[in-house]
Formats: C-alpha cells, structure tokens, sequence
C-alpha cells in the first residue's frame, strides 16, 4: 500500500511530505518532497545591501543562527580583502560553538522525544535555554539574533561573559551526563536506533553529505580541520567519528561534538586576547561634557586614546570597544556611534556606507566559503558586480544533500523507523527550502 507520511504528520515538522511504499510495515520505496516552507532567501538577498542580508541568515538554520550569521560575513570579508580582529574572531568562535551546542540538544532532545523519551527532552531543553541566555546577553536575542556585520560583530562581550559561560558549561555536562546514562545504554533506545537508517561512507560521499551524518560513517571532514577559518587552527579539539552510519552512530557522535564544542569555548575563553579598553593617561574614564569642557580650555594632554562615559543614546552598542571587534575598514564597517554623533568625519563615513547606492562596494568577483555548520559544511557563493549590493547569493545549506539520500535510508526499514532516521538528519526547512 502507499501511504502518506506528512506534512501534518507531527514527526515531519510541518514541512516534508514522504509517500511511502509499503509491503506490511516494511518500507518498499519513498518519495520525499520538501518545498513547503519556500523563503526565497537568495532572491531577497538581491534586493538590498550588503548587511541588510544578515537578518535573513538568521531565519537559515534558526536553530543555530550565529553561524549562519558568521559564514556569511566571511564570505563577503573575504571577497573585499579584509579580515576581523584577532578579538572578534575569539568571538565568533566562542558564540559559534555555543550555538552549534544548542543545535545539538534540540536534535538529539527532539529525536528522544519522538521515541518516547520525553524526560531527555525536558533535561536537554532546560541546558538549551541556559545557553540561550547567555546569547542573549551578547546579542540581545535568543533565536534571530542579527549579531554578525561585515568585517566585524554587533557589540563586544559583556562584562563577566566569561565566567557565567564557565558556570553554565559545568551544568550542560551534568545534563549531558544524566542524558547519557538514560539513553545510550537504554535497551529501547539502542534497539530502536542500532542498524537503522544506515548509509556506507561511499554512499554517503556520493550524495556530498557532510557533517555528523557523514563523520557517522567513518569520514573525519570536518571543515573547522580540513579548512581553518577564523582561529579554529589554535584551538585543540577532535572530531569524533562512527564507523556504522546508522541513527545510533550520529546520536554518539552529536553528544561527542557538544563535549569538543564545549572544550573549544573553554580554550577560547582562556586565550581570547582583551580589546584596547581606551582610557584617559591617567587611567580614568571621563564624562562627555567634562571632556568637552577640559577641550574648550585646551587642556587635552593625554585624551587622545580617552575612553569617555557617554550616555546610551551616543554610547549605542558599541561601548567603547568598537576597534576591538572590527576591522579598522571604512569601507565596510560602520563607524562607532561615538563617532558618528561626535566628528564630521563619523558623520560621513557612517552616510557613505548606508546611503542608497553607496554602501559596501567589493570589487567586482565572486567568493565561496564555507564553514561548518551544525549539520555540515555551510557554505555562501556570493557574486559582486561592484555595486552595493549582491549580484547573487548562493546558499550551500548542508541538510540539503542529506534530504536527496532520504529515501535511500529509509527503503528497507520499518514504518517505525522513519521517525528516528528522519529526526536524525536534522533537516531544518529555513535552509532547505531557501
């Protein structure tokens, strides 16, 4: 009989419909359509300015929207020439791996759930929302975050990131390790997820699939090793591999990945080199109109590195940091709002790069990079025809090729084994259906 698995279907998220094939409860063939959850991200992104394409990244993997955030930015960094401060690559790294965390968790808590282990679901949402405060105390959101600029980064750690990040850490290690004890050796579990949904390394080569699904299989890519970006070439960490490629595989090899992920933002926190917090000779920090007036008397000896208190309208987001997490790039960075409201040539330096027609302006050339996302290589193929906006804006999102190997996986198995296979391919529609 043929039967009709979504998009109702509460396992297929709304998004996906399969029309399986069955003799019994064995799968015979599947058909998979996606398609229902079309954003038009890459069109949209010719329609404006180079920035103004960030926010839409954030709707890409929305689970993990910082590295969407950060893969895009480099792509265009790189076809301008330029390259963020050592800080703000820290940062990327650091808000990266906490976001490729919380992608994690909600995979394998999901999955759980729709198996029946509703208690993991609970634990690993609990760990989700503590990390998710923490983006939100750099970023100002929990999901569609906006945090990544071109040649830089919204804002600067605030003041005791590190330590309540340290803090958080220990606590998703403990949940992790009452996760584990419940699952990985839980009968259930195991017999729902061993030998189910398997793809061999060569299959899974063929169909271009990177990621956990493929380092699942045996394969050690990892683009954060086989092509370093920002400072991952200094940091210590391993890629964990299986050597089945069924569900069990990627469910060890996720929980693995959160304790590398964890292991990198630790190292990072611990190396991440402080910005230049810009004081007066003295080491005070001023307030603006005693500054203003201590100028109008001639008296600005030392002031030129001053670091001044201003009030939030003329403080904005930058803090004071502005120079440590961007590029010292006129042509692609927006100055700091101290700056902008305080010296003409703040003033035209912000206008430049946002009126219509001026703005960021690569030469004209096309860039690809890639980096990797929580489900594998994310990559942007961005085309400049050296206006201030994009001639095009090729998405590579990596579940993409994980939903052509679908059906594959499924044929052979049960109707019960759909559920967990397709929940371990992670698909997340804003990026499949871009």
């Amino acid at each position: 009989m043929f039967l009709n698995v979504g998009p109702s279907h509460p396992a297929m998220h709304g998004i996906v419909q399969i029309i399986v094939e069955l003799d019994g409860e064995r799968v015979l063939g599947a058909d998979v359509e996606i398609g229902y959850l079309h954003r038009g991200f890459e069109k949209e992104s010719e329609r404006g300015p180079y920035n103004n394409v960030i926010p839409y990244t954030d709707r890409l993997n929305y689970v993990s929207p910082l590295i969407n955030n950060f893969g895009y930015c480099l792509a265009v960094e790189r076809l301008l020439d330029i390259e963020a401060t050592e800080r703000c690559q820290y940062i990327r790294v650091i808000m990266s791996e906490l976001s490729r965390i919380t992608d994690h968790l909600t995979c394998i808590g999901a999955s759980a759930m729709e198996l029946g282990a509703f208690t993991v679901f609970l634990y690993m949402i609990k760990a989700r929302e503590w990390l998710w405060e923490l983006i939100e105390s750099v970023t100002g959101a929990r999901l569609t975050i906006s945090y990544g600029r071109v040649g830089g980064v919204k804002a600067d750690l605030p003041e005791g990131f590190a330590e309540r990040t340290r803090k958080v850490l220990e606590e998703v290690r403990r949940v992790l390790l009452e996760c584990d004890t419940l699952l990985t050796r839980n009968r259930i579990f195991v017999d729902r997820m061993q030998g189910t949904g398997i793809i061999s390394k060569e299959r899974a080569i063929s169909y271009s699939i990177t990621g956990p699904f493929l380092r699942a299989t045996g394969v050690a890519l990892d683009v954060r090793k086989a092509n370093p970006y920002f400072v991952y070439d200094r940091l210590s960490f391993d890629v964990p591999t299986g050597g089945h490629g069924d569900n069990y595989d990627r469910y060890l090899v996720r929980m693995e990945e959160m304790e590398q992920g964890m292991r990198i933002i630790e190292q990072a926190l611990t190396r991440i080199p402080s910005g230049p917090v810009n004081m007066d000779h003295e080491g005070n920090v001023l307030p603006a109109d005693v500054m203003v007036d201590e100028a109008k008397m001639g008296r600005v000896a030392g002031f030129k590195q001053a670091r001044v208190r201003l009030d939030p309208t003329l403080e904005g987001s930058t803090r004071g940091y502005h120079d440590a997490v961007n590029a010292p790039e006129r042509r692609a960075v927006l100055p700091a709002k101290e700056d902008t409201y305080g010296n003409i040539e703040g003033l035209m330096s912000h206008f430049k790069l946002i009126m219509l027609g001026h703005g960021i302006r690569p030469p004209a050339g096309e860039c690809y990079s890639a980096v990797e996302g929580a489900n594998g290589e994310l990559g942007f193929y961005v085309v400049s025809d050296g206006s201030d906006r994009p001639y095009r804006v090729r998405v590579r999102p990596p579940c993409f090729t994980i939903m052509a190997a679908l059906p594959e996986l499924l044929v052979g198995d049960m109707m019960a084994d759909i559920v967990p296979t397709f929940g371990s391919v992670n698909m997340i529609g804003g990026e499949l259906d871009r």
